[in-house]
């Protein structure tokens, strides 16, 4: 038997190393899921036929798991998935702190370095990675604010909080069985969740739950190790591995370093920076109808598309997707443009336009983009603010500064879909408006969306 569970455990291993092959771009991402999903069902079932009592409890949790899991897929709007990433990353997190206590207080904390280490490890990163998805949820949902909440001190504080875990940690290691110090080092852990996401503001919150999912990862491969798992152990290394990959890779995107992103408390800076000066200095806006904006882009050559979250707020992606369909019936050239940040969590954009079967082939990536908005009619931005704010590239004291955008100030003219003239997530000012080739199209996303398909027959 035990050959036939290690042979299940390393096809499980195997499904999910395919499956994060095939994530790697929207054309295969289905099949990964589903080759990803096959080897977690193997995995569930080879660690499900070792166990020989409490047969009760394991179908029950399958059960209620199955049950959240299809609800979630099947009930969650786009808008909320990066809400829901961040609760199931918690839980994940969350569980497997509740494992290693579990085992700490079972055992008495007796059973050496080698299992000891794991445990501390596991129960500590899983909690601060529960405690900081709970407030990046919370966030996310618009239960708080998004803005970073800061107070004088409070990197001393978290460094302080930081030293104490480290100290009860090795403590425990030296004494072995201590449950009241354990207890107060996985409470300061929460604690140290809580106060580490909460001056990180909305703008930086995907480069946070891919953060908080890498954490998990590691805590459920130190689980691994705790109960002798295999599967589990190779598991967290590949979310660990992949979460850590994709948040320096889009701190990159970002143009600014992991530090900077969790330490700079981005976003508390107040309104009314470049674009405001640029209004009070006789900068204007100029808003348009949707007959002449249709008219604009229906005898255009190239329409650049540039997505953000008020398209998947007003559950646009169909008709972007049917805009795009009557402009190409005319013989206009449609691409979308897609920040590596864009939305509030890493690749929201990609599958929202997956979902309205958007061609792979015209979704570009910023730097493959870029070069060509020089040549390009009309940059079309639905619902994006901060990746397509100039101040980024022109304006040495803005918070953004430096960070790379979509630059759809280059193409020959700009319309820009948006319910006001507020500021984007990240809290700062937009002079993109004021620009003299921007024409805004006030309103909701869809509706505009709508508008402009009517008029754009008409033409």
């Amino acid at each position: 038997m035990s050959t036939w569970i290690t042979l299940a455990y390393l096809l499980a291993a195997v499904c999910f190393i395919l499956g994060l092959r095939f994530l790697s771009s929207p054309k295969t991402a289905r099949r990964g899921n589903l080759v990803a999903a096959a080897g977690m069902g193997i995995a569930l079932v080879a660690t499900a036929v070792q166990i020989t009592d409490n047969w009760f409890f394991v179908i029950l949790g399958v059960v209620v798991g199955s049950v959240v899991g299809v609800a979630g897929a099947r009930l969650v709007k786009m808008t909320a998935m990066p809400q829901m990433v961040a609760l199931f990353n918690g839980v994940g997190g969350g569980a497997a702190a509740l494992i290693a206590t579990s085992d700490y207080l079972l055992t008495a904390g007796g059973q050496g370095p080698g299992i000891l280490i794991p445990v501390v490890f596991s129960a500590v990163v899983g909690s601060i990675s529960f405690a900081g998805s709970m407030v990046a949820f919370t966030k996310l949902q618009e239960w708080m604010t998004g803005r970073p909440i800061t107070y004088p001190g409070q990197q001393v504080v978290n460094g302080l909080i930081a030293l104490a875990i480290l100290g009860i940690a090795v403590y425990l290691m030296v004494t072995g069985s201590v449950p009241a110090f354990y207890i107060a080092m996985v409470l300061l852990a929460l604690v140290l969740g809580v106060a580490f996401v909460l001056p990180i503001g909305g703008a930086d919150m995907p480069v946070v739950i891919s953060l908080l999912n890498a954490f998990t990862g590691l805590a459920a491969a130190a689980t691994g190790f705790v109960l002798g798992n295999t599967v589990l152990i190779v598991a967290g290394a590949l979310v660990g591995a992949s979460g850590t990959l994709l948040t320096l890779l889009m701190s990159r995107a970002m143009g600014r370093s992991i530090a900077n992103v969790l330490f700079s408390a981005f976003g508390s800076a107040p309104a009314g920076g470049a674009a405001a000066a640029l209004g009070a200095d006789g900068g204007t806006v100029r808003s348009g109808t949707a007959d002449d904006i249709a008219a604009l882009l229906a005898y255009a050559r190239t329409v650049v598309i540039v997505p953000g979250y008020g398209l998947a707020v007003a559950q646009a992606q169909h008709s972007v997707r049917e805009l795009a369909d009557q402009l190409e019936k005319r013989g206009v050239e449609v691409k979308y443009a897609i920040h590596p940040v864009a939305g509030r969590m890493p690749g929201h954009m990609n599958v929202l336009l997956a979902e309205a079967n958007v061609p792979y082939e015209q979704l570009k990536e910023m730097d493959e983009i870029n070069p060509e908005l020089e040549r390009t009619d009309v940059a079309l931005v639905v619902g994006a603010n901060d990746t397509t704010n100039p101040a980024a590239k022109d304006t040495p004291s803005s918070p953004i500064y430096g960070m790379p955008i979509i630059e759809v100030d280059k193409a020959g003219n700009v319309v820009v879909l948006k319910r006001s003239m507020a500021a984007g997530f990240a809290g700062v000012d937009n002079p993109l408006y004021f620009n003299p080739k921007t024409t805004m199209l006030f309103g909701d996303a869809k509706k505009s969306l709508n508008d402009l398909v009517s008029a754009v027959k008409n033409v």
